[in-house]
């Protein structure tokens, strides 16, 4: 006897017209602009293995891996079973997937274990990648790659240190650093009282060993981020004022130092990350660079870490991205794709020129770096980095509620990733120095280096007579530098962005394009949402370079 046929409420049950999850994909091949920045900026030598590293980071595996460890966050085991205090943070073994392979791509230190041409921007490309498929691992690799010139500066440290930080080996087991084949460094500098304003830090240091540089430090931090770490670079206040300190987690003798977790923090998003309060009870540190001369040399290694910010909410930006033009290649609205509706294209193309800009200038920003020796860079890099730290952190959480609407209602839930990204995207504006804090410092940057600022106009300058919108929009900046205020350090900091941006996409950049951010981002002919671009036949062309894969390209018309 057959089955009778089912009654016709049940074609509700049918799927139609859902797209398919965006996996198996090259993370690098698809991005034209990345791929072009890594060529242009002196890491040619790297496409190969940044090739095989995208492909790596688009599988479904390694995606999965990345909705793990955030579905499952890390705990605090403060005692072990029989009592004995531990402070050991636990992780899911996704996370340790994910941070071995950071490792060995060599985004915690490969710039400097293996220094050559390009090598900064090469890390750089790395590091924006795997930011758009798991940011919570950003934070131990960024301070880890960040600690390295501080660290130089203690012979002694660095000679013990250094070579655990090279290898491209991860290391998770909780023990001493001498017996392990790898070891990442963090930092504390937050207290209860201070936030962005270190000077006040109450925790102090006394001298122990003044032949060594030993220290006993009593005190707190507020944040304390990756406690997992092997080592800390901490701010305390020494008898000379305040003072840069490295303080391990374990002593010579395999002892735990004096470092107490108390607690991990429930965090908006990064819940991948354990952020942590901790107190020092006596915890033994070693001085790094000159006593009462912590706030220079936390500020160098803040520079590394602000590149990064950049880097991580710009990668946030083109996974945000990829996804709604992947959703919208595919869904159907009104009878027609949703790709191929007017509107909607202008959506997409405005984000799309949102983050080839952020691109253009985090990349050009990465070449500064590996420049280290020359003192024109190296203005550029003191000036250019807050200012690309500020604008491009902020211009992220807003492109990311715009993506998120593009997909609808699949957007705005926690199956898929859009949601953990848009949590994710106002965190590195917090870190490493909020917007205030990187404005009033590009205004110091510019007051301190008048040589600086000529290597700045000069990006425009070089450009002078191919874009008439640009030419008028720089020419009133160099008024506005002249003749900058506090109050206004905002505007400020936003225009410098914007005009380095431009300056870049007209030299680098299709025509389309240039002209396209030129004429919405610099003339006041755009609105105050995306998709407000002036009418124009490219907007197809604008969103292919962010989204280039055959057989995942825009749908033509």
């Amino acid at each position: 006897m057959s089955d009778p046929d089912p009654p016709e409420f049940c074609i509700t049950h049918e799927v139609e017209n859902q797209t398919t999850p965006l996996v198996d994909y090259n993370v690098f091949t698809t991005n034209m602009a990345l791929l072009e920045a890594v060529k242009r900026e002196g890491a040619d030598w790297a496409i190969e293995d940044l090739t095989k590293f995208g492909e790596y980071l688009g599988r479904a595996e390694t995606i999965e891996l990345g909705a793990l460890a955030n579905r499952n966050p890390p705990v605090l085991k403060t005692f072990d079973r029989y009592g004995h205090r531990i402070d050991e943070v636990e992780f899911h073994p996704a996370w340790h997937e994910l941070m071995a392979a950071s490792v060995r791509q060599g985004i915690h230190s490969s710039s400097w274990a293996e220094p050559k041409r390009g090598a900064h921007v090469a890390r750089a490309a790395a590091a924006l990648m795997f930011t758009e498929i798991e940011a919570g691992t950003q934070c131990p690799i960024t301070m880890t790659h960040a600690s390295v010139p501080p660290l130089r500066k203690n012979k002694m440290l660095a000679g013990t240190w250094l070579p655990k930080l090279f290898t491209r080996t991860y290391d998770r087991r909780f023990e001493p650093v001498a017996g392990k084949t790898g070891a990442l460094i963090g930092m504390g500098m937050t207290e209860k009282q201070g936030g962005s304003d270190v000077r006040t830090n109450k925790s102090q240091a006394t001298l122990i060993d003044a032949q060594t540089g030993e220290y006993s430090i009593v005190g707190h931090k507020w944040f304390f981020s990756a406690p997992m770490c092997d080592a800390f670079l901490v701010l305390a206040q020494a008898k000379a004022g305040l003072s840069c300190f490295f303080m391990p987690r374990f002593l010579a003798d395999g002892s735990l130092n004096s470092i107490r977790i108390q607690r991990l923090k429930d965090k908006l998003g990064n819940k991948s990350n354990a952020s942590s309060e901790v107190e020092f009870f006596g915890a033994h540190a070693w001085l790094i660079g000159e006593e009462g001369r912590g706030v220079p040399t936390i500020i160098e290694m803040a520079t590394y870490t602000r590149l990064d910010c950049g880097l991580g909410s710009t990668g946030l930006m083109h996974q945000a991205l990829v996804q709604a033009i992947h959703h919208a290649s595919m869904r159907t609205a009104f009878q027609r794709k949703l790709i191929d509706q007017p509107l909607m294209r202008n959506v997409l193309a405005d984000l799309a020129l949102e983050v080839e800009a952020a691109t253009q200038l985090i990349m050009r920003t990465a070449r500064a770096f590996d420049a280290q020796d020359d003192e024109r860079e190296g203005h550029f890099r003191r000036i250019v980095t807050p200012a690309a730290k500020y604008f491009i952190c902020k211009r992220a959480p807003a492109m990311g509620v715009e993506a998120m609407e593009v997909l609808g209602g699949n957007g705005y839930v926690e199956e898929g990733n859009l949601a953990r990204i848009y949590r994710e995207m106002p965190l590195n504006s917090i870190w490493e120095g909020s917007g205030n804090v990187m404005c009033l410092d590009l205004l110091r940057a510019l007051s301190k280096t008048p040589d600086g600022l000529e290597v700045v106009q000069e990006e425009w300058r070089s450009v002078k007579g191919n874009n008439a919108v640009l030419d008028r929009f720089a020419k009133q900046l160099e008024i506005d530098i002249a003749n900058a205020t506090e109050p206004a350090a905002r505007r400020l900091t936003e225009r410098l962005a914007k005009c380095i941006s431009a300056a870049l996409m007209v030299q680098y950049s299709p025509n389309a394009v240039a002209d396209l951010y030129c004429a919405s981002r610099l003339d006041g002919n755009w609105g105050n949402a995306f998709g407000t671009l002036p009418e124009s036949d490219q907007f197809l062309a604008v969103i292919d370079r962010a989204w280039s894969e055959k057989g995942l390209a825009v749908t033509r018309p």
